[in-house]
Formats: C-alpha cells, structure tokens, sequence
C-alpha cells in the first residue's frame, strides 16, 4: 500500500471525529429517565385515585363522579403528551402545539360522538317493552255464566 492511498484513506475516515454530533440542530426537547420516573409516577398516582373514587365510591352523586373521573382522565392525557410525548409550544417551530390542538378537538369529537351514538342507541334501540300485566280475577270471560 502506498503512502498516498494510506494518507487519503486516513483523510476519508477524518471528518471531525471530534467535532461531529448527531444533533444536527436539533432544539427538541432531550428525555432524561427522570422525566420518564416523573411521567410514569404522575400516571400511576393518575390511575389510582380515580380507582379509589370508583371502589371506595367516595362520590355518590354519578354527574360529579362522571365529571370528576373525566377531569382526571383530561390531566391523564396532558402528563403523556408533556412528558412522554414531548409537547410544547417552543419545540419543532410550534408544529407540536398544532399537533395538541389537533388531538385536544379530536379527542372531544369522539368523546361527544361516542356520547351521543350511545344515547340514540340507548332510546332507538330499547324501545318500552309492552307491560305484561298479570293475570287478574276480572270474572268470567264472554260465553261464560256468571252463575255456577
């Protein structure tokens, strides 16, 4: 091997060892196992309580329970987008906000639409059952003498 093809073999192979990093510019938010640990911790205490107000049946009216449990699973979904997700308004040139946005309204309309579908379900396809009145001593039916 000659001197030449071992010098521009080295000088291939010498593009900034030292100074190349896989950023490349890259101003997204970085994860740390601790924002990992706090993420999942906030999910289990998330998941918990709301299973504790349901078996202790701390709420005994079912509207606030419906609107409490719903407020917890709303705060459920902000802890996965901020610390899993990595969501914020400042990362990737505010398209992550847009991204939030999105599936905040996406999330009500399939909320509402879910709500909605089961209710008509509910009144279209239960319909009154015709009430079974029992048999009652109404005397003899026609044809029948009254006397024995």
């Amino acid at each position: 091997m000659s001197a030449q093809h071992t010098t521009h073999a080295h000088a291939s192979h010498a593009h900034g060892h030292d100074t190349h990093h896989d950023d490349h510019g890259d101003a997204g938010p970085h994860s740390t196992l601790s924002g990992y640990m706090a993420g999942f911790m906030l999910s289990i205490i998330l998941t918990a309580i709301p299973f504790w107000l349901v078996i202790a049946k701390v709420i005994a009216d079912r509207n606030i329970a419906v609107l409490v449990l719903g407020g917890f699973a709303v705060i459920q979904i902000l802890v996965h987008m901020v610390f899993f997700l990595h969501m914020n308004g400042k990362a990737e040139g505010g398209w992550t906000l847009l991204s939030t946005i999105f599936t905040v309204v996406f999330v009500a309309i399939a909320i509402a639409g879910t709500l909605w579908v089961m209710f008509h379900m509910n009144a279209n396809m239960m319909p009154g059952h015709p009430q079974v009145q029992p048999a009652a001593q109404h005397g003899p039916g026609p044809g029948h003498s009254a006397t024995p």
